[in-house]
């Protein structure tokens, strides 16, 4: 009964093995990020994704960012939307490449406020700046997962899962 439980494991390794070697490369994908402000004075949370086949061929590389809502915590009713970026829609809100941080991206976002448009609001990296004051390193992004990413993990987890029952299994009957 062991040989049958290690032979099938070991074709269901193989298996799966066969099937991710044989896997064409995504050319492109929308990359979806969630970010967090979190100032002495203001905070909130948002999120925005991107496709990262259309950086621009700069020295700094450039994406235009597809999708953006963000919301202050002290007013959640009141989004923020990538059309309320003052220069949409020549340009809005961009995404590009940096080096430090824990992110490998940073959203350039510069919008003002809805109810009080004298007081800018601006998204520069990791910082926030409101009006002319700048809160260095408040802004922090996590990249969010592919559906698909999510959904292998769960069955890698599930098959192992059910590999170690059915070994318990076996050992308790013998």
């Amino acid at each position: 009964m062991k040989l049958v439980s290690k032979i099938t494991l070991a074709a269901t390794s193989l298996a799966l093995n066969f099937t991710a070697v044989n896997q064409q490369p995504a050319d492109a994908a929308t990359i979806k990020y969630a970010f967090t402000v979190n100032s002495t004075i203001l905070s909130g949370t948002g999120s925005f994704n991107f496709d990262d086949s259309t950086f621009s061929n700069e020295p700094i590389p450039t994406a235009s960012v597809q999708l953006l809502n963000f919301a202050f915590n002290n007013d959640p009713q009141t989004v923020y939307t990538q059309e309320d970026d003052l220069d949409y829609p020549t340009l809005g809100p961009i995404v590009f490449p940096t080096v430090t941080g824990n992110s490998s991206i940073a959203l350039s976002y510069l919008f003002n406020n809805k109810i009080d448009p004298a007081i800018s609001y601006e998204i520069a990296g990791y910082d926030f700046i409101v009006s002319n004051q700048t809160f260095n390193g408040a802004v922090s992004y996590t990249l969010i997962p592919e559906p698909a990413t999510l959904l292998g993990i769960l069955t890698v987890c599930s098959i192992g899962c059910f590999t170690s029952l059915k070994v318990k299994s076996v050992k308790k009957g013998a």
